[in-house]
């Protein structure tokens, strides 16, 4: 009989205010014991809807049932039949409006944590294997160019992999994946983690070529003339936006980007690495999604007195993830809501000294469904900080494009790909935040699996 009980089992965690002073995973992960106990609660519904809200697929009530039996290993095989990157889904995807949010258990009470139950198999498998399993797979002899190595790129190789496919990713940076390895902090992801996937997927004979800037190092077009039959974009949105307000150029404001690669990628924070470390008293990081709760956490563990995170909304329209949310809560961010910057404020020497706000107040509706925020009139105000942290957002950077005949994007520099991922160019295929801006972790994966699927059809019928 399956475990009635309405509450989801609880994830071990550092406390607050010893994890807001270090970089170690804030969630611990389930015992086994928590895992069969959360396990049990699934109720291995005929129409399995949870299967519905995940953008790859994954067999969720099959590795669930594994995990009951208590063969994790079982359960790992399952997943990684449809999901590449397993450990890392299940550390930062939003199962809350995905799979947990169509699951039958949240009718009355907190849904399975199928996230948390797909870490522990993953965690589990990694801690187990004793040496890494080398897959024999059939070559078909056609060549397929990845550029990219975030979980778009990853997923589209994987897939591409297993059916036969020789494929060669190319990386910009001199570390493979992407927004997984520059974007999302050590707390959030370990960068072990993402190495061991990255491994597991190059031991399926994919080859990652790091350094290698497509449309500078080698243009799409060489790409073809060097033999590959198909390309897939997987470049992702790395262009960060700006407020244009006064003050921007000052010394102490940052990108998201900027701000997060010193410290995740090129590890600020660790002794030894010759990375400038972003020293801050006070800090005001302007946005409300994951990546400017990922940078003010950032920034309380880099020393920070005092971190405020500045919205121009409210807390029910914030986009980031309430477990992100409730965790900077927990870790001593400061939510200044209803607040708009207007301008960044200097010193003599040329360097952020406060940054200065107007007050807002939600008024109709707009284009997105959220209530539209209205500045009131007077209502000016400033804080005192010597860091600026400006994370609304991300495009797409137009390198490749530009360098690429026939590619066309929209608007907002997004490659335009229908839904199959095919974009304006013949064999080009896309996928991603490169196409639909700044988006999950997930839903580019799915996005990855949609257009290996396109590319195999492509191919076989060219062929």
């Amino acid at each position: 009989m399956p475990n009635m009980d309405k509450n989801k089992t609880a994830m071990p965690e550092q406390e607050p205010m010893i994890r807001n002073k270090n970089f170690q995973e804030v969630s611990l992960g389930y015992t086994e014991e928590n895992a069969k106990i959360e396990a049990s609660r699934c109720l291995n519904c005929k129409t399995k809807p949870c299967i519905e809200g995940c953008p790859v697929n994954v067999r969720i009530p099959e590795f669930i049932a594994k995990i009951n039996e208590g063969n994790y290993e079982g359960a790992y095989e399952v997943l990684t039949s449809t999901n590449s990157l397993p450990a890392v889904c299940g550390r930062v995807c939003p199962q809350e409006t995905q799979c947990e949010e169509k699951c039958v258990r949240g009718l009355k009470g907190d849904p399975v944590g199928i996230g948390r139950l797909e870490r522990f198999v993953a965690d589990w498998h990694m801690a187990h294997q004793t040496a890494p399993k080398k897959i024999d797979i059939t070559k078909n002899g056609h060549k397929v160019a990845v550029i990219g190595s975030g979980p778009a790129g990853l997923t589209c190789a994987g897939d591409l992999a297993l059916a036969g496919y020789e494929v060669t990713v190319f990386e910009s940076l001199h570390e493979a994946g992407g927004v997984l390895i520059y974007g999302i902090p050590e707390f959030r992801l370990p960068k072990a983690i993402v190495k061991k996937e990255v491994g597991r997927l190059e031991n399926m004979g994919i080859t990652v070529k790091r350094d290698a800037v497509i449309g500078r190092s080698i243009t799409v077009d060489e790409l073809f003339e060097s033999g590959f039959e198909a390309v897939f974009i997987g470049s992702g949105a790395g262009l960060p936006e700006f407020l244009r307000i006064e003050g921007e150029s000052l010394l102490g404001v940052y990108s998201a980007n900027e701000y997060l690669t010193r410290i995740n990628l090129m590890k600020s924070y660790q002794a030894g690495y010759d990375t400038p470390a972003v020293k801050s008293k006070c800090v005001a990081v302007v946005g409300g999604g994951n990546v400017a709760m990922d940078s003010a956490r950032c920034a309380k563990r880099l020393g920070a007195e005092n971190v405020y995170i500045i919205y121009r909304r409210s807390m029910d329209e914030l986009p980031a993830r309430k477990e992100e949310v409730h965790h900077a809560i927990e870790e001593g961010i400061e939510f200044k809501l209803l607040n708009n910057p207007v301008k960044i404020l200097g010193d003599e020497n040329g360097r952020v000294r406060a940054i200065e706000c107007v007050k807002m107040e939600l008024g109709e509706p707009d284009a997105s469904g959220r209530r539209r925020p209205v500045p009131i009139e007077g209502s000016n105000f400033a804080i005192d900080v010597d860091t600026v942290v400006i994370a609304v957002g991300t495009s797409p950077n137009p390198l490749i494009k530009s360098t690429t005949k026939g590619l066309e994007t929209n608007k907002h520099g997004c490659l335009i790909a229908d839904e199959a991922g095919k974009t304006t160019r013949e064999g080009i295929y896309a996928g991603g935040d490169a196409v639909t801006g700044a988006a999950t972790v997930i839903l580019a994966m799915g996005a990855g699996k949609t257009a290996a699927e396109s590319i195999i059809k492509y191919i076989s019928e060219k062929k």
